[in-house]
């Protein structure tokens, strides 16, 4: 990986204190979303990681994992799986629960949105404790599909994420 890049990146993701809630710092992505720069070095980096992977697809989970997977699909002539919460999307669901850090959440994808032996990646902006990745892995594996790996733009290494998804292989472009 190429450091430049890698820094042009990290220099422009924004702390922000107290968000949501007091404590946390929250890693904020919408400046690279503003700054082509960043964005598009952001996109380059993981289309030069994911280009050999040979996939038949990406597994993006809502919302900000559809902005890095939208233009990697369009590039690499793939399909874009899209991951989202109850009652967002029309046509027959299969769901996934899985444990938020006070209580449970749920995720869905349409039921004909993957097939049997595609290989996949699963696609978001963070990795922080894990459970949203390996939920949205286990439905795609579910749905019959070959989870390659969880892949990332920001990994926040101190909450130790990756262990929750293993077996599943993980990629991230910046961990803090």
């Amino acid at each position: 990986m190429d450091a430049s890049r890698i820094d042009r990146i990290r220099n422009v993701i924004r702390d922000v204190p107290d968000f949501p809630k007091p404590g946390i710092i929250f890693k904020d992505i919408t400046p690279i979303l503003t700054s082509p720069q960043a964005f598009g070095a952001t996109i380059d980096l993981l289309l030069e990681h994911l280009r050999p992977l040979a996939l038949d697809g990406i597994v993006a989970i809502e919302s900000r994992g559809f902005l890095f997977a939208a233009p990697i699909c369009r590039e690499l002539r793939l399909g874009l799986h899209v991951v989202r919460k109850p009652g967002k999307l029309p046509a027959a669901t299969d769901s996934v629960e899985y444990s938020l850090e006070y209580g449970k959440g749920t995720l869905q994808m349409h039921t004909d949105s993957l097939a049997k032996g595609q290989r996949v990646v699963v696609l978001d902006d963070l990795l922080a404790t894990g459970g949203t990745a390996a939920a949205v892995a286990r439905l795609a594996s579910r749905q019959g599909a070959n989870v390659l790996e969880c892949d990332f733009v920001i990994e926040l290494g101190f909450l130790e994420g990756r262990k929750r998804i293993q077996p599943t292989p993980c990629f991230s472009l910046i961990p803090f």
